[in-house]
């Protein structure tokens, strides 16, 4: 699971999502290391669960031949209350990290690997994230 060293704050205070406001990436959006990557189409916050659950598709499906490259990062910690706490008393314990990810990041980068296996790769592993994703493909 992947989760910062060190935080300069344990809380955060929750950005509010304007769901009219439709915000694209302009950070990661061009392929850097790898053939094939793995493009948000949809925006959603993504855990360090999540992403780790879908690296090991990944990973199982591109074999030894192949290299997985992850390009975000969960950094912002987000709290969750005790089961069945009443209101009040406070904010939450923190409860792990995720990453925001708007349409148009490059989640993963897939090399190494033939068209058709980086296509099913990404299928399975979209299933494990809360965005919609596509697969593209380096044109050089």
């Amino acid at each position: 699971m992947l989760f910062p060293k060190k935080v300069k704050h344990r809380k955060w205070q929750s950005k509010r999502w304007n769901t009219k406001r439709h915000k694209v990436e302009s950070r990661g959006t061009r392929l850097s290391f790898g053939q094939f990557g793995m493009k948000a189409e949809t925006a959603d916050r993504v855990t360090s669960n999540q992403i780790e659950s879908a690296r090991r598709v990944l990973s199982r499906s591109v074999g030894k031949t192949g290299r997985v490259f992850v390009r975000v990062f969960p950094d912002r910690p987000f709290t969750q209350k005790g089961a069945e706490t009443p209101m009040g008393k406070g904010k939450g314990d923190p409860a792990g990290y995720v990453v925001e990810v708007f349409p148009g990041r490059i989640i993963f980068e897939l090399d190494g690997i033939t068209e058709t296996m980086a296509k099913e790769a990404v299928r399975k592993a979209g299933s494990k994230l809360p965005v919609k994703v596509r697969m593209i493909a380096r044109v050089d």
